[in-house]
C-alpha cells in the first residue's frame, strides 16, 4: 500500500541533488559516462518494491545530529550493479555484457559492489550537506540482492513516510534502466 501524498519542492530538490550527486560521482569513479533522467518524486509510506527482475539494494544509513538513524537505499537492477562493479573493475564491455546475463557474483564484483556502495553514501552526504543546514551523516549500510517484486529489507517503522524518487539511468553503451531511491525524511516533521 503507498498513500502518496503531496509533494513539496523540497523533496524534488532533495532526489534530484542526490541523484545528481551518485550520478557525477559514479562517473568518475568509472571513467564512464553516468545518465540519469529526470525523477519522479513522491511521498509514500510503504517501501516500494523494484519491478522485472532481482534488484541489488544499496542501503543507506542516515544519523542525525542527536544520534537519530534512519536508512533508505538505492534500488538498482541486478544486470545494472553488475555493470557497474565491472566497469569499476576496468573489465571490457564485451565481458561485461556477458556478465550481466549471469546471475552469479564472484568475490571481486561483490567487493566492487560494496566500494559503489560507500561511494553512494558519501555521494549522498555531500548532496544533504549543500542542500540545507540540517547535519545528516551518512554511511553505507551494505548491499543486498532482492527479488522483484519485494520491497527492500532495512530498518522501518511500517507506514513511515519516506521520499521516493524514479528515475531512468543508463550506462553505456547498455539500455535504460529505472533506479528507485528511497529517502527517509528528514525535516523536523519528519
Amino acid at each position: 500500500m503507498s498513500n502518496s501524498v503531496s509533494t513539496p519542492a523540497a523533496d524534488a530538490a532533495l532526489i534530484d541533488g542526490v541523484l545528481g550527486r551518485i550520478a557525477r560521482e559514479l562517473g568518475m569513479m568509472l571513467g564512464q559516462e553516468v545518465v540519469f533522467g529526470a525523477a519522479r518524486v513522491e511521498r509514500v509510506r510503504a517501501r516500494p518494491a523494484g519491478a522485472g527482475s532481482i534488484h541489488v539494494s544499496f542501503k543507506l544509513g542516515f544519523a542525525a545530529a542527536d544520534g537519530n538513524e534512519v536508512f533508505g537505499c538505492l534500488l538498482v537492477p541486478l544486470a545494472d550493479a553488475i555493470t557497474m562493479a565491472a566497469f569499476l573493475l576496468m573489465i571490457s564491455e564485451d565481458v561485461v555484457a556477458t556478465r550481466r546475463e549471469e546471475p552469479m557474483l564472484d568475490a571481486a564484483l561483490k567487493n566492487a559492489m560494496l566500494e559503489i556502495g560507500s561511494m553512494i553514501a558519501s555521494a549522498t552526504s555531500s548532496a544533504l550537506a549543500e542542500l540545507g543546514p540540517e547535519r545528516w551523516s551518512v554511511r553505507s549500510a551494505g548491499c543486498q540482492g532482492v527479488r522483484a517484486g519485494v520491497r527492500p529489507a532495512f530498518p522501518y517503522l511500517e507506514g513511515s513516510e519516506l521520499v521516493v524518487g524514479r528515475s531512468a539511468a543508463r550506462f553505456e553503451p547498455f539500455p535504460d534502466c529505472d533506479l528507485i531511491l528511497i529517502l527517509p525524511v528528514m525535516d523536523s516533521s519528519g
